[in-house]
């Protein structure tokens, strides 16, 4: 099992450039603001990883997670997906599922960007909780999208997925 410290302090670093981003563009009176029409605005990013840490926590916990579920048949396809965006460090272009998507769901995302902080550092301990948690204990991460992966791997297209979105934020903020 390979040292957890530096994939979780990416992960962390990760977050913090999200929160930096995110704070710029509400500074900039952004904070509600969609990019452009059918994009989320950085409120709404930061809900949305903030809920992704906390379902991959879920995920590498073996809990029940609101990420989706693949039919057997359509894992290797995904996973073939996740091991080149691990490899290259490339998040691909996809749509989120509907329960991950915080335009479609009640928590639009913290009213303000302090409010952002405070719930993406919980939600970064626990993702980062059940990290330790799992590489105490061994195994694979049992993913319902990609089959069983390394926690390494899932560390990393975490911490690709936090960076894909910083990027998303600061296009136009």
């Amino acid at each position: 099992m390979a040292d957890l410290t530096p994939l979780l302090a990416a992960n962390r670093e990760a977050v913090h450039e999200l929160l930096g981003t995110a704070e710029a563009a509400a500074a900039e009176g952004h904070w509600t603001t969609p990019r452009a029409p059918g994009k989320w605005s950085p409120q709404q990013v930061v809900e949305h990883v903030a809920m992704a840490l906390e379902e991959g926590g879920n995920v590498i916990a073996g809990q029940a997670t609101k990420l989706p579920t693949l039919p057997a048949f359509v894992r290797p396809l995904a996973k073939l997906m996740f091991n080149r965006a691990v490899r290259t460090g490339k998040f691909p272009k996809a749509r989120t599922n509907k329960a991950m998507d915080p335009a479609r769901s009640a928590l639009s995302g913290p009213a303000t960007a302090a409010e952002a902080r405070a719930r993406l550092d919980a939600a970064l301990a626990t993702f980062e909780e059940a990290c330790r948690a799992r590489a105490a204990a061994g195994g694979k991460v049992p993913s319902g999208a990609f089959g069983k992966v390394s926690l390494e791997d899932y560390a990393r297209f975490t911490e690709l997925h936090t960076r894909h979105h910083t990027k998303q934020i600061s296009i136009v903020f």
